[in-house]
């Protein structure tokens, strides 16, 4: 099937190593310009099942950020094609950095951009002070044999821009000096209370903070949309944590908690971009992690109708002390194969 360009709104691309670019896609051709309007690179698509990419310009590149911008905006904007074609000819000077880097696949004369290739990079969506790859080790901790995790981020930690909004997404770690006062309303509010239980004073939610902040498996995030705090995430190391006698955890499965503390970002729109862009961060974060998993209420089933649309398959039901809960997990395989940092919700 083939698919026609049309006109779109400038795409905001967050690529990490730079400024933020913008990239305009005007049927058949697409530009990239810095913040200060200067053009830096103009594309001409032919787009039907795959997009090929024609250079209009014989400048050499300094650097490929305006390319990866481009292709960020065309696959997010047609998120049907599967692969961005470039002519080698056209491409000399930066065919060796595209495959080196993993951003592209030599096929006879031509370079192919996989999407699923694209969104595991981490260097392309992660802050430069973003961890490495830690190294395997394993140590017992109470009753769990599992590697030893890296240190703990303090600062902003993923970011991207959602074109369907609008606007940027982030996620940073929490600070108590910063975010307890806002935690301490949001888990007070009657909604969140209902199905969080973690209601109380303001000396219980400093030390409800400090105890995830200290503890080695867990990481406490709070989520942003163009710098407002909207919500507080907790993600976690499954083998670690209360939930791994109910499966068989792997050494680098990761889990997550959710609080979405703010009325006004609980639609629809708002959970087609934190769920997947959350799911993002936790695959990229650790290449090693191959599986995603929660423990909702067993009875939420607007959250597991939403979960079930993001990809995540429900497993079973299981009994908590505190709750009967359903296992439900994502795979890394399905979330890039299937694209599912693009809305499904």
């Amino acid at each position: 099937m083939s698919t026609t360009l049309q006109p779109s709104k400038p795409f905001q691309t967050l690529n990490q190593t730079v400024s933020p670019l913008l990239v305009t896609i005007d049927k058949h051709y697409l530009e990239v310009k810095n913040s200060k309007g200067l053009l830096l690179l103009a594309l001409r698509l032919d787009l039907q099942q795959n997009c090929i990419a024609h250079r209009q310009s014989s400048a050499q590149y300094s650097s490929i950020d305006p390319l990866l911008a481009a292709f960020e905006a065309i696959i997010t904007q047609y998120p049907t094609i599967n692969h961005i074609e470039l002519v080698l000819n056209e491409w000399k000077e930066v065919s060796l950095e595209l495959l080196v880097k993993g951003i592209a696949i030599r096929q006879e004369n031509a370079l192919l951009v996989d999407p699923a290739m694209l969104w595991q990079l981490p260097h392309l969506w992660l802050p430069e002070h973003s961890y490495p790859v830690y190294p395997q080790i394993h140590h017992r901790t109470e009753h769990h044999w599992h590697p030893i995790r890296a240190p703990k981020p303090t600062d902003y930690v993923y970011e991207r821009f959602i074109p369907w909004l609008g606007q940027t997404i982030a996620f940073r770690a929490a600070q108590p000096e910063r975010d307890l006062k806002q935690l301490h309303q949001w888990m007070n509010d009657p909604h969140i209370a209902e199905f969080f239980q973690e209601e109380g004073d303001l000396s219980y939610h400093a030390k409800y903070l400090n105890d995830r902040i200290e503890d080695p498996h867990m990481i406490p995030l709070i989520g942003e949309f163009n710098h407002i705090p909207f919500g507080y995430f907790e993600i976690y190391w499954a083998k670690e944590n209360r939930i791994s006698p109910y499966y068989d955890a792997h050494d680098y499965d990761r889990g997550w908690h959710v609080l979405v503390g703010e009325a006004a970002y609980r639609g629809r729109q708002w959970i087609s971009a934190w769920l997947p862009s959350l799911m993002h961060y936790l695959f990229l974060a650790d290449p090693r992690t191959q599986r995603i998993v929660g423990e909702p209420q067993a009875d939420h089933h607007q959250q597991i109708r939403n979960l079930e649309k993001s990809g995540f398959a429900r497993l079973k039901e299981f009994d908590f002390p505190h709750k009967k809960a359903a296992l439900v997990m994502l795979l890394r395989e399905h979330y890039f194969s299937k694209k599912l940092w693009t809305p499904a919700i």
